[in-house]
């Protein structure tokens, strides 16, 4: 359970919604196309159905990586602003 929650959890430990419904979307898309890959070209989803899950499914996943990687950001900016402040406070020590 802890495997499949670690797959669902955002940089802060809480499950995303935009992880669920691109993993969802995926594991959809996918059983569709196995599903299809035995039946009648008639019983086949429309081409524009099957586009609109794919992007669905790589937009949310896509999301998920880019909220990543600004998260890292903030936090590297943070790190660095702290740091900057520290100096500045150390430089008036020896100056006072």
């Amino acid at each position: 359970m802890d495997g499949a929650k670690s797959l669902l959890a955002d940089e802060k430990g809480a499950v995303s919604s935009k992880r669920f419904v691109g993993l969802l979307a995926a594991i959809t898309l996918c059983v569709t196309m196995y599903h299809n890959s035995f039946s009648d070209i008639s019983v086949a989803p429309a081409d524009s159905l099957v586009n609109a899950v794919a992007l669905l499914a790589f937009g949310a996943l896509g999301l998920s990586s880019v909220d990543k990687f600004t998260g890292m950001k903030d936090q590297i900016s943070n790190a660095t602003k702290s740091t900057k402040k520290q100096e500045q406070e150390e430089s008036y020590d020896y100056e006072g």
